[in-house]
């Protein structure tokens, strides 16, 4: 074969799915920035409806939108679908209980509790929470295929395009 009859494809993988301290730096950094805008949402529904009320719609809300972040970011395995959602959203209603929990144990124990002591005790939670979660996500909903990490391919031509015949053309891409 001549260099132009010759179409060279260089495949290049790379696993897609990054280590555990990569991934937990990244679901850290994305579920931490989620949490404390969730935190500073919490104080500001909570002035206006019961805190199981303000939680509920926090959790909810930023259950879609680290899921999203998650999966594109921290766990790199695209967009979320609809059963990545819906498995992450369970592990959401978990944490939703546990926080909440939390924050209705702390009410019972205190009758107002400063703002500061609401947010120790939000965040504390969320924490423990969100580490539980992160095992979840990581182990079941993002680990792609059992027993082969997903792979990215990427096709790169590199030589000239071969005519086949009068009306056939041949285009690696």
């Amino acid at each position: 074969m001549n260099n132009r009859s010759r179409a060279v494809e260089q495949h290049t993988s790379k696993s897609s799915k990054p280590g555990t301290v990569a991934s937990f730096a990244r679901f850290v950094v994305f579920g931490g920035s989620t949490g404390l805008a969730s935190s500073g949402a919490l104080v500001a529904l909570s002035g206006h409806m019961a805190i199981a009320a303000a939680n509920a719609i926090v959790t909810v809300a930023g259950t879609v939108l680290a899921t999203e972040l998650h999966s594109r970011f921290a766990f790199r395995a695209g967009r979320a679908g609809l059963k990545a959602h819906a498995q992450a959203g369970g592990s959401a209603l978990v944490a939703y209980l546990f926080t909440t929990a939390a924050m209705l144990g702390l009410h019972a124990l205190q009758a107002a509790p400063s703002v500061l002591v609401e947010q120790g005790t939000y965040l504390a939670a969320s924490g423990v929470a969100g580490l539980a979660r992160f095992v979840f996500l990581r182990l079941a909903v993002f680990a792609g295929p059992k027993g082969k990490a997903p792979e990215d391919k990427t096709t790169v031509l590199v030589g000239k395009l071969r005519v086949i015949g009068r009306d056939e053309l041949v285009v690696a891409a």
